[in-house]
């Protein structure tokens, strides 16, 4: 009966375009918002997002969950991750004034996760779950559309590579590309500094005062692209921050899909919902 009774569509008001959501009501004060990442609807891949929610809302915390302007059943234009401060501040403004939540954690998955970092201080939001956030700022080769890593990523990825003992069966049977393993190397052997989007990301969680945890599915070409630009000198202030804690998953589960994956990011929020 709980679905039928708890969860309704909600209509948020943005700049004069219509945000569609869906609210999972539940009695706490300390409410999660879920931010989309990419242009995936607020259902998630899945219905991964939908049923997070239920999870979350089952534990006693409120959950909203929006489609950004621009995608899914939202008016207006969709004007990317990077021009989504205004939906992230009215998805706060709308739980605080219609359903009167004291205290917003927000959590959000790949370019999400980088979004919230980035304006989720001028939503007043008070705590924060990022999972891999993304750091790659250009596509390299748009024919293949592989996006640019930097070398310290590629380098991580190959490095698990050759450990695999499966590798040398897979290059004398061709199922490995020689072409593309041997592009792959040269790309890791080169030196070069952080994208400014890891920069500007960088400089945002510098910033940070409330509770920050980003999680990270530690295989996934996403997460190891942000851990390379983590462990860099370039974020060494950023590590020292007190508000920040880090978690890893040994997974290559970009969404967390699989049942171990989903258990662990459920525990994570709902560690992060109760210490808000």
């Amino acid at each position: 009966m709980g679905e039928a009774m708890t969860r309704s569509f909600a209509p948020i008001s943005c700049e004069g375009d219509v945000l569609a959501a869906t609210f999972d009501a539940a009695p706490g004060a300390t409410a999660l918002l879920i931010v989309s990442g990419g242009n995936e609807i607020r259902s998630g891949a899945h219905a991964g997002m939908a049923q997070l929610a239920l999870r979350i809302s089952a534990a006693g915390f409120p959950v909203l969950r929006y489609d950004r302007r621009g995608i899914g059943e939202s008016s207006g234009q969709n004007k990317g991750f990077l021009g989504s401060a205004a939906e992230i501040a009215a998805a706060a403004q709308f739980l605080r004034r219609e359903h009167q939540i004291k205290r917003i954690v927000a959590f959000g998955n790949c370019d999400a996760a980088t979004a919230l970092a980035l304006f989720g201080p001028d939503a007043g939001l008070d705590g924060y779950i990022l999972a891999n956030p993304w750091v790659i700022e250009s596509v390299v080769d748009r024919a293949a559309d592989e996006p640019t890593l930097s070398s310290a990523a590629i380098r991580s990825r190959y490095w698990d590579r050759i450990r695999n003992p499966r590798t040398i069966v897979d290059l004398v049977s061709g199922k490995i590309d020689i072409k593309k393993l041997l592009k792959g190397l040269r790309q890791a052997s080169r030196s070069e500094g952080n994208s400014s989007l890891s920069l500007r990301l960088r400089d945002a969680l510098s910033g940070v005062q409330s509770d920050c945890l980003i999680l990270v599915a530690k295989r996934d070409t996403t997460a190891r692209a942000f851990l390379a630009a983590w462990n860099s000198q370039d974020f060494a202030t950023t590590r020292n921050n007190a508000a920040i804690t880090l978690a890893s998953l040994d997974s290559a589960s970009h969404s967390f899909a699989d049942v171990d994956a989903r258990q662990w990011l459920t525990e994570k929020i709902l560690d992060g919902l109760r210490s808000a």
